[in-house]
């Protein structure tokens, strides 16, 4: 599990000078989970807890896939793992397909902890992504935010992305908040990808090993609008402007992104 004492031990990526890492330690009895897909069910994703984006218009980064719904050949559940899964086939005038999976209306928090065990794709032009955008209603981007707990662009292997965006810090005009972490056997083997964060602070980690921190800097909403409830996505991508920078090689497909479970806490009132 995530501790907030791991947070403490580690070295941070600080965005800002934001006392969060001299907080005290947040007892485990403290924490309660509030949100959870075991994935023990065999078929497509349960739709009391998931909803899919769906089409085809580049998602505001020329990406070449199709995202569906309600397709098991892009999304299914079986053998205790969600399996989303890119394939190269015509849909709907495009090359591509694949499946992007969200919590919003069904799973939306302020302020929490989460993992997500999962096995990534591989392979030039994958672009797998585990990240969070504002439930506000609209949703304005950057604005509102967005918090990527787990990015990897296939031409650049073993390198996971951790940012946020928000309307002061974002790719758009070069100010986005981001690090690295190098995982040899992303593609092989089953790995936590974890956030935390509160009102001051935003920690992103794997396997318990924080590399990334974010503090609030008191600047206002176009800094920090991390006090919006967030929801989940997870998605297969493929190439668009960061994606396919170097190609998107058509010998691989299809590629999964496999997804062992999702947990939610919340700190206790």
């Amino acid at each position: 599990m995530f501790r907030i004492s791991l947070l403490i031990m580690f070295a941070f990526y600080s965005c800002n000078n934001s006392p969060a890492e001299k907080q005290p330690p947040v007892e485990e009895s403290e924490w309660k989970l509030v949100w959870q897909d075991e994935f023990e069910y065999n078929g497509l994703p349960d739709t009391t807890r998931w909803n899919y984006d769906v089409g085809g218009h580049g998602w505001g980064n020329n990406e070449l896939q199709y995202y569906t719904a309600g397709r098991k050949e892009n999304a299914r559940v079986a053998d205790g793992l969600l399996t989303i899964e890119a394939h190269r086939e015509e849909m709907q005038g495009k090359e591509y397909s694949s499946a992007r999976l969200v919590t919003k209306g069904k799973g939306d928090w302020r302020y929490a902890k989460m993992e997500v065990k999962a096995k990534l794709p591989k392979g030039r032009g994958t672009w797998p992504a585990i990240w969070m955008l504002a439930s506000t209603q609209p949703m304005k981007w950057p604005d509102d935010g967005e918090i990527d707990i787990m990015e990897h662009v296939g031409y650049n292997p073993g390198y996971i992305h951790a940012s946020i965006h928000t309307k002061k810090y974002n790719h758009i005009i070069g100010t986005q908040i981001t690090d690295t972490i190098f995982v040899e056997d992303f593609a092989e083997a089953f790995h936590r990808y974890q956030v935390e964060w509160n009102k001051d602070s935003l920690f992103v980690g794997i396997d318990d090993q924080v590399f990334y921190r974010c503090g609030n800097d008191g600047t206002g909403y176009e800094a920090w609008p991390f006090d919006n409830k967030m929801h989940l996505l997870l998605n297969i991508a493929v190439g668009g402007n960061w994606g396919g920078q170097k190609g998107v090689d058509e010998n691989i497909w299809p590629q999964r992104m496999e997804v062992d479970y999702v947990r939610v806490w919340q700190k206790q009132e």
